[in-house]
């Protein structure tokens, strides 16, 4: 669990850290500090007028109140018109993140910042471990804060060889301070991410800091310090380390993205259109239906909430991650005017029998996770969040709760729109891809489309249609939604609830109740039948409420195909090809991290996005981004062990490593 700050400001208006008797800047002039020390001593201004890359990347240890980043935004913005570097990313590493109140409170003693403050503000995080990737105007300031030691954080970046750092700020609290950061592991893991001809600075000029930095690879000198300080430490990696946190067979290769195609028409294809589009990246996009979101994104209200276990096992981490992002994400489109109907109302988890309530107590027991995402309450504590009388207790997840999915997949295809116009084709039913020299085409049963240099299957459970695709392995879960109608208590529900299977508040007089579960098919049938089993579900465990009592009549049913896999996670990436990976990586058949070969990828420019299950509403937005940073050699959001939960390789990689398959 991360802990907060303990903070107090000192008679200059100065935050000081408690545990570390230290204040987070200068009493004299903390902003002028922060742009001399880091931004100054960097050379950053120079490097964004010609740079080797669209963007360029900061990282910091200790991000405290966010000076120095919002210093670095401001001069990014500050920019002339026809710098080559078009996009600012800033990766920082927080242990104690201090209060929301009192990050207000910091900020406020600089005016001239007061924009990017408030933003930073309005999007500040809980205090979860892990990476929270916030995006400021558009996307081209993108901030991927880490709370926890930044000892524990850097093994867990995921990226490939020769770096991603252009320039490090070197912060936190003095090393005679904070003696358990300042390690020889932390320089050498700052060399490991940094780039070719990457620079650090740093206010100390202690020693021993200078040495470390040495015997990491860097050439270090000495500069004049800020105001009375006499001096600091600055210097250069002049040659990337050919280090990586992920392994080979779970790379993913970059890809030009100049002439792409989408199949698909749910909530993660418009989620993709965004990621792109933000990027300056036009797509295509080919729905066999006539409008969006006719298949699983078609119910009137989705649940949108985490599926969290005790243990932060990497799934959790996923759906704990992306369902912040999402909400940011979502609150950002509506923000923009493209509007769609949904409560943050919360969603409660109901303890209906023995099994559950012991479940969530080990939950509660082991306190992975912070209380504003998650947090026990009684049964008298349910019905007053509730708003009706309610028989169990259970989880609380506040910032949780409901979207009309069909009309959030039309907002951010439309958000999409706006910063790089798409070509849709509806009614295009995609029966058959061809790879050629010149590159991919998408055929119809009269149509042939292309070439693309890159195609993106969101089909859902379609999507193995195609023969390049036939042995992902995807399974269709069957299930059907049925609206009620409300009645006099039930109107009063305020918040999402869960049992077996959920119940929302009401919209336009209906609540959505269900779902039902078939597994193993892909049939959208409805089934009169299954509307029973809905209310006789909901009454197994509400029997005695007055809101269950007090419901109408089911009017109407939506019924759609949940697909997933296996080990009940999406999967997105370069669609892989079994003998393919068997021959490059048959040394993992003896356990094995070396003496690999080098995949042909047959299927080159060809990517899967699919089996988000009943959880697409929750992890679509940040998994589509993940994919798409990976392409464009961008910082990756989700740590190296989520990277490799979601990859399409995964299951060719366990069953070598098992001696499943290949010998």
């Amino acid at each position: 669990m991360i802990k907060n700050a303990q903070i107090h400001f000192n008679e200059m208006g100065t935050p000081v850290a408690d545990n570390f008797d230290d204040v987070y800047f200068s009493n004299d002039d903390g902003l002028a500090e922060s742009h001399y020390v880091f931004f100054t001593q960097n050379n950053i201004a120079e490097r964004l007028q010609k740079h080797d890359q669209s963007h360029f990347i900061i990282a910091e240890t200790g991000f405290g109140t966010g000076l120095n980043f919002l210093n670095a935004w401001q001069q990014f913005n500050n920019r002339p018109a026809d710098s080559s570097v078009k996009k600012l990313h800033f990766i920082s590493f927080e242990k104690f993140p201090i209060k929301h109140e009192e990050l207000a409170k910091a900020l406020a003693a600089w005016p001239s910042l007061t924009l990017q403050a408030k933003a930073l503000c309005d999007n500040y995080p809980m205090a979860l471990a892990g990476c929270h990737r916030i995006e400021f105007e558009q996307g081209q300031v993108v901030l991927d804060l880490w709370f926890g030691d930044v000892h524990d954080s850097l093994p867990q970046l995921s990226y490939q060889s020769h770096g991603i750092v252009d320039a490090w700020f070197l912060d936190g609290f003095a090393p005679s301070k904070n003696p358990d950061m300042w390690q020889q592991s932390l320089f050498n893991a700052m060399a490991n991410l940094s780039r070719d001809n990457a620079t650090f600075a740093t206010f100390t000029a202690a020693g021993f800091v200078r040495r470390g930095l040495q015997e990491a690879g860097f050439t270090c000198k000495k500069v004049k310090g800020f105001g009375r300080k006499r001096e600091m430490v600055v210097g250069t990696l002049d040659k990337a380390n050919a280090h990586e946190t992920t392994p080979p067979y779970y790379h993913h290769n970059n890809r030009p993205l100049e002439q792409v195609a989408i199949i698909g028409g749910g909530i993660a294809s418009s989620c993709l259109l965004f990621q792109l589009a933000k990027r300056g990246k036009p797509a295509s996009l080919f729905c066999q239906d006539d409008k969006l979101a006719q298949g699983a994104s078609h119910n009137r209200q989705g649940a949108v909430y985490p599926n969290l276990q005790a243990d932060n096992s990497p799934p959790s981490e996923l759906y704990a991650h992306t369902f912040l992002y999402a909400r940011r994400f979502y609150d950002d489109i509506y923000a923009q005017g493209h509007h769609f109907s949904h409560d943050w109302c919360g969603v409660l988890l109901q303890a209906f029998n023995d099994s559950k309530a012991e479940q969530h107590a080990n939950l509660v027991k082991k306190a992975q996770w912070p209380t504003a995402l998650i947090k026990p309450v009684t049964d008298s504590q349910a019905s007053d969040i509730a708003g009706v009388n309610l028989p169990y207790s259970g989880l609380y997840i506040e910032q949780a709760g409901w979207v009309e999915p069909a009309e959030l997949t039309n907002a951010i295809f439309n958000a999409a729109q706006d910063l790089a116009p798409t070509q849709s084709h509806f009614n295009t039913d995609i029966t058959r891809l061809e790879q050629t020299e010149a590159g991919w085409y998408l055929h119809t049963e009269t149509t042939n489309y292309g070439p693309f240099t890159d195609v993106f299957v969101c089909a859902g459970e379609h999507s193995d249609r195609f023969t390049q695709m036939a042995d992902i392995h995807i399974h269709g879960v069957r299930g059907q939604v049925s609206h009620i109608e409300q009645g006099a208590e039930s109107s009063k529900l305020k918040t999402v609830l869960c049992h077996k299977g959920y119940f929302t508040p009401s919209h336009n007089g209906e609540h959505c109740m269900g779902a039902t579960f078939d597994k193993n098919t892909k049939s959208r049938a409805i089934k009169p039948q299954d509307n029973d089993t809905n209310r006789a579900q909901l009454m197994k465990f509400y029997q005695d409420s007055a809101f269950a009592q007090s419901l109408g009549d089911i009017n109407s049913e939506k019924a759609a195909v949940r697909c997933c896999f296996s080990d009940h996670v999406p999967m997105l990436g370069q669609v892989p090809e079994q003998q393919d990976l068997i021959e490059a990586y048959r040394n993992l058949t003896n356990g094995k991290q070396y003496g690999f070969g080098k995949p042909s990828v047959p299927h080159q420019g060809l990517h899967v996005l699919t089996g988000f299950g009943a959880r697409g509403l929750c992890t679509a937005p940040l998994t589509t981004e993940h994919l798409v940073a990976s392409l464009c050699n961008e910082p990756r959001p989700l740590s190296e062990r989520t990277h490799q939960v979601i990859h399409p390789n995964r299951f060719i990689v366990r069953d070598l490593i098992r001696n499943k398959i290949g010998v």
